[in-house]
């Protein structure tokens, strides 16, 4: 059995008088693709949020085995999270827009950078090894994700569905033991859809990387996953394999609505044919 990496306990939060997350639970394994799943407002991010310390819980905790053996994720300041082994992409890009592929690349290296200010400064050698080591790694990264053709260019001048996958890459240079993935197929066609789920299975099976999704995509979550959490209104509403998550009769009814609501939409699309009918009868009546 895999060891666990990361464990949610309870976890809740409120803002204000809305309660956002209540009382959710779940462990990602090392070695799998874990997704989270539900409608908008289901809490699917603020889960991120909460991993990725931009909030905190108002209940529960998060374990997660570091470096150093297990820590309460949930009392580590922010600026620790990357050196950890966590390294997250977001719904909407955050890249150095002036700056080229590679350089937002080596930006994803700083954890790694064993050098001061003034060996930086005076460019010594140790800090010259630290920055070939840097551009080695990037460079690793920029064939794994075959980004060669775009590696000078400027962010700016690149189409959306590159972007992602650059993104994508300075999270990978980090050197990651946990990925967080915030809607990876978000503004990608089909077959840029397609490539990410294919990049995700080469993170998990290639370079080792457990990953942790939010997707609303089920086909690209039915590719890559090995689990599935379902989320509405911020509680957990089933866990299991994708296929079991899709059959789940909660599941369906916070996508689709419950059979009352079908039904009631479907007298509602009715009505108006019925008029037209009881007209027609109505005209034809001597």
């Amino acid at each position: 059995m895999s060891e666990v990496l990361l464990s949610a306990k309870n976890l809740s939060v409120r803002f204000g008088g809305v309660l956002a997350v209540n009382h959710v639970s779940f462990d990602v394994k090392q070695g799998e693709v874990f997704t989270l799943i539900g409608p908008n407002g289901a809490g699917k991010t603020t889960v991120f949020n909460l991993i990725s310390r931009i909030y905190t819980p108002t209940g529960g905790e998060i374990d997660y085995l570091g470096p150093k053996g297990m820590v309460k994720l949930t009392t580590q300041p922010p600026q620790d999270v990357a050196s950890l082994g966590i390294a997250r992409t977001f719904q909407n890009i955050e890249l150095f827009e002036h700056a080229s592929v590679l350089h937002n690349l080596l930006i994803g290296r700083h954890t790694h950078r064993q050098t001061g200010l003034w060996q930086d400064i005076f460019f010594t050698s140790k800090a010259r090894e630290a920055e070939l080591l840097a551009r080695e790694k990037a460079e690793e990264v920029i064939d794994f994700l075959s980004l060669q053709h775009y590696r000078d260019t400027y962010v700016a001048g690149l189409p959306y569905g590159v972007r992602k996958v650059v993104e994508l890459a300075r999270a990978l240079c980090t050197e990651p033991k946990l990925l967080l993935l915030d809607e990876p197929s978000s503004g990608l066609n089909v077959e840029e859809t397609d490539d990410m789920a294919f990049w995700i299975q080469d993170i998990k099976n290639e370079l080792g990387i457990t990953v942790l999704m939010v997707e609303h995509d089920m086909s690209l979550v039915s590719k890559v996953s090995d689990r599935v959490l379902a989320m509405n209104q911020g509680e957990v509403l089933a866990m299991g394999t994708p296929r079991e998550v899709q059959a789940d009769p909660g599941v369906i009814e916070a996508y689709l609505g419950s059979i009352d609501d079908v039904t009631s939409l479907r007298r509602e699309a009715a009505s108006p044919g019925a008029s037209d009918s009881e007209q027609r009868m109505g005209a034809n009546t001597p």
